[in-house]
């Protein structure tokens, strides 16, 4: 069993008293020991008291009149896809024969889970939503560990708890049968498995140095078998079974956890620890990161595979010559999934047969949210909108970022890049990896057709990114009493307006019928008309 070193009063802060000078820089006189030392909250019940309260709050909001909005009855916006297709999968036992649809665009983990719900309570809004409202309410119970494991406070984890709650981007996906929240969850999923193998390495890396033998060689030594870093590829393989996307995760991480390994081999005092992270870590990351992830992939298909009426599981000899060395199952999957990458190639704004949409936007106005979707409408005189107190209503459902949050997003990616190129911070540097991992490779084809929903797995990071910056603010531990003060007020104040802004958005997060006035007063850009 590996012992991981821990530490856990606070770390010092240099703080002099007035009057005194600050005594002159001096190279750290730290030993390997301590700069591989994992800190860790003492208060470990409370830490789980915390979790589960905030996560059952996050569970009331998330599962809140989920049933509502419908379009008479019937999925809204993108829906339309993914419930009926994941209703089909589950008549057939987990693969979809329809080749009319043949906009079977995405692979099929995120409507197998839409499939479960509508299996338990039936194709009705509460059915093709309950699993979305799960994966969403389990967002929040691990950002709060999340967050608790990178700044090792237990309030700013459940900070990170109530900002996610209150994310209005979130919200709205965790209450739609649509497949992003999925993807989000197994991101941050892989994300907490990443956290967990770097404080283990580090752990091994101190027994090693402690009982002599980490010098052994040039390179360091071997870590073994890494059971989380095996979980974080499985999980990016999941994440890859919702959308492609999950491909970004994948080369991110695995980059990640090889420079992780480097710097604590740097820290045990390994002769070349960035030469011995390439000897001795990049084919494991490979192996445990990207290999795991291709695995399940193929697996999520199984269903596909052992069918005989799945799309285009026979195209081989029928649309494509048998003459690969691959079996024809195989063949057939290529040639499958060779017409879905063609499809997202030519899904071009303004191309025939795509046209343009009303509520598309580019990916440089996602930090702040500059374009949101309206995902549903309904006006008087329609029944379905009455019911707000006066004589005209709306009733609208709107994916906003929370304002108060996601306006803050470039002075967030600019303090988190200082923090971590400047003072080294590797907390920052890795939520900025998560962020920037959703939001860059969107720029490699900004012709493509593209929306705000995407950025549903960029959201979680957002709130660490946030987060981080709290726990700035706030101070150390050992920071005076009025510097603590005076940050915990900022803090503070900062955590009611994103409570009150959430509260203001609610009617259209939602679809509450809302006057017409309230509805104009709810659109606060010109762009979110």
């Amino acid at each position: 069993m590996t012992t991981i070193v821990e530490r856990t009063e606070p770390e010092p802060d240099g703080v002099v008293d007035v009057g005194e000078l600050p005594p002159a820089t001096q190279p750290s006189t730290a030993g390997p020991l301590d700069r591989l030392a994992v800190w860790r909250p003492t208060d470990k019940v409370r830490g789980w008291l915390v979790t589960l309260s905030v996560t059952l709050l996050g569970a009331v909001i998330r599962f809140w009149d989920l049933g509502w909005p419908t379009d008479r009855g019937t999925p809204v916006f993108d829906e339309k896809h993914y419930v009926p297709q994941a209703w089909q999968m589950l008549r057939n036992g987990g693969y979809e024969d329809n080749p009319g649809y043949e906009l079977v665009v995405h692979p099929p983990v995120g409507k197998y889970l839409i499939a479960i719900g509508e299996w338990l309570f039936g194709y009705d809004g509460w059915g093709w939503r309950f699993s979305s409202a799960i994966a969403g309410t389990l967002c929040v119970f691990l950002i709060v560990r999340i967050g608790r494991r990178l700044t090792r406070s237990t309030m700013l984890g459940a900070l990170a708890g109530v900002f996610l709650i209150c994310d209005g981007v979130s919200h709205v996906q965790s209450r739609l049968g649509m497949l992003d929240i999925f993807g989000a969850l197994f991101v941050v999923i892989a994300f907490g498995c990443l956290l967990v193998d770097r404080d283990q390495v580090r752990g091994r890396l101190a027994v090693a140095v402690s009982e002599g033998w980490v010098g052994e060689s040039q390179w360091g030594p071997r870590l073994g078998f890494r059971w989380w870093r095996f979980a974080c590829g499985v999980s990016l393989g999941l994440a890859c079974g919702v959308k492609w996307n999950g491909i970004y995760y994948i080369v991110a991480f695995g980059l990640l956890s090889v420079i992780w390994d480097a710097l604590a081999r740097r820290a045990a005092g390994v002769e070349r620890p960035w030469a011995g992270a390439i000897v001795r870590d990049l084919l494991p990351a490979l192996w445990g990161i990207a290999l795991i992830a291709v695995v399940v992939y193929f697996a999520s298909w199984w269903a596909w595979f052992g069918s005989e009426t799945g799309v285009d599981r026979h195209a081989a000899g029928n649309q494509t010559p048998v003459s690969s060395w691959l079996p024809d199952a195989f063949q057939s999957f290529f040639f499958y999934e060779g017409n879905v990458l063609h499809f997202h190639e030519n899904l071009i704004t303004g191309a025939p047969g795509v046209g343009t949409h009303p509520w598309e936007s580019k990916p440089w106005t996602w930090p702040m949210g500059l374009r949101p979707m309206l995902y549903y409408i309904e006006q008087t005189p329609s029944p379905l909108a009455a019911g707000c107190g006066a004589s005209e209503c709306v009733s609208a459902q709107m994916l906003v970022g929370t304002p108060a949050m996601w306006w803050l997003a470039f002075p967030m990616i600019g303090w988190s890049l200082w923090r971590a190129f400047v003072k080294f911070d590797w907390r920052h540097a890795a939520v900025m990896v998560g962020y920037l991992a959703g939001l860059l490779p969107w720029f490699v084809n900004i012709d493509r057709q593209m929306f705000f929903f995407y950025v549903t797995p960029m959201a979680p990071f957002l709130v660490l990114g946030l987060v981080l910056a709290c726990g700035d603010i706030l101070g150390r531990a050992r920071a005076g009493a009025e510097r603590r003060g005076t940050g915990l007020l900022v803090v503070a104040i900062y955590t009611g307006l994103v409570v009150a802004n959430f509260v203001w958005l609610w009617p259209i997060l939602n679809g509450d019928p809302i006057s017409t006035a309230q509805w104009q007063a709810e659109l606060w850009l010109p762009s979110w008309r």
